[in-house]
């Protein structure tokens, strides 16, 4: 829109009666942040402010951000800092390992920042925390969330092979579930995700399927960056034809000014037919709703 003077404004959606952020323990909550800010560690769900991060400590739930906190890339839509990633902590995944230890947790979500200034797009970071959290305690179940593991080499062929090969280093330590966000509908990934592709997305997806079988496949969108409800069904229907096995579907609330701007707040009862039509599909688990995260309910 714009004002009289001709200068563009931005309309701004209010966020409606609906969304309601859950109140935590804050005891409970600066103890862990506490913890978390002392072990020189990452969480993404304090990088990115996750609205639910309160009540996933508290179910003894955390998610790692391994790589750092600043991200290769620049998605439009996060809040991680963007720009040239820092130096590899040696000690990270041991830091991560007696963090897990400390605060007893049982469930751990491990993502990264996308490091494609890394030979190995950062598939080694996964591995080599997995092994040090198994070290401290072997029960404890470990949930993979990768970025897109693409890059190098000269051609498609190349990069689908190190891709695949990447893919696999993470795989063989048997994480519990392989999560690998889709983000958003096939028409909005260039403007939502710069330097991923829906197409390589839906290639990684399919390709743990054929690596290992018995490991649970998972993704996620959000909703409320113009997309329309035929293009939401359509990008469920593809992550079915790759039998991913799990699926969250969530409101996009916006960081701040410099990213981009809600084009619509989906109501709970669109959100209840979303979950509908994704359990007709078989899902073996469906998280949908305006607070929903890649992470909720993990465990």
């Amino acid at each position: 829109m714009e004002d009289k003077n001709h200068i563009k404004v931005e309309k701004i959606l209010r966020l409606p009666s609906w969304i309601k952020f859950p109140i935590s323990r804050a005891s409970e909550f600066e103890r862990i942040q506490s913890l978390i800010k002392k072990s020189n560690i990452h969480t993404i769900c304090e990088e990115g402010r996750c609205p639910n991060r309160a009540e996933c400590y508290a179910s003894g739930t955390a998610t790692f951000l391994l790589g750092g906190s600043i991200c290769s890339r620049a998605c439009a839509f996060c809040q991680v800092s963007k720009g040239k990633p820092s130096e590899i902590n040696k000690y990270e995944s041991i830091q991560i390992a007696e963090a897990v230890k400390t605060l007893n947790l049982k469930y751990v979500v491990l993502t990264a920042v996308a490091r494609d200034d890394l030979s190995d797009h950062g598939a080694n970071l996964f591995v080599s925390t997995i092994n040090e959290i198994r070290k401290m305690d072997p029960n404890v179940q470990i949930e993979v969330l990768t970025p897109d593991l693409w890059g190098g080499g000269k051609s498609f062929e190349d990069k689908n092979k190190l891709q695949k090969e990447r893919l696999k280093m993470i795989l063989d330590k048997k994480p519990i579930c392989f999560n690998h966000n889709l983000e958003t509908v096939e028409r909005l990934q260039k403007e939502v995700r710069r330097g991923a592709s829906y197409k390589n997305s839906i290639g990684l997806l399919k390709k743990a399927k054929i690596i290992d079988p018995n490991i649970q496949t998972k993704s996620g969108i959000m909703l409320g960056l113009g997309e329309t409800l035929e293009e939401i069904e359509t990008t469920i229907l593809d992550l079915k034809k790759v039998d991913c096995d799990q699926i969250t579907i969530g409101q996009y609330l916006r960081p701040s000014l410099k990213h981009l701007s809600v084009k619509k707040y989906w109501e709970p009862k669109e959100f209840e037919y979303l979950e509908s039509f994704c359990k007709n599909l078989s899902f073996k688990k469906v998280s949908c709703g305006p607070l929903v995260r890649s992470s909720y309910h993990a465990g």
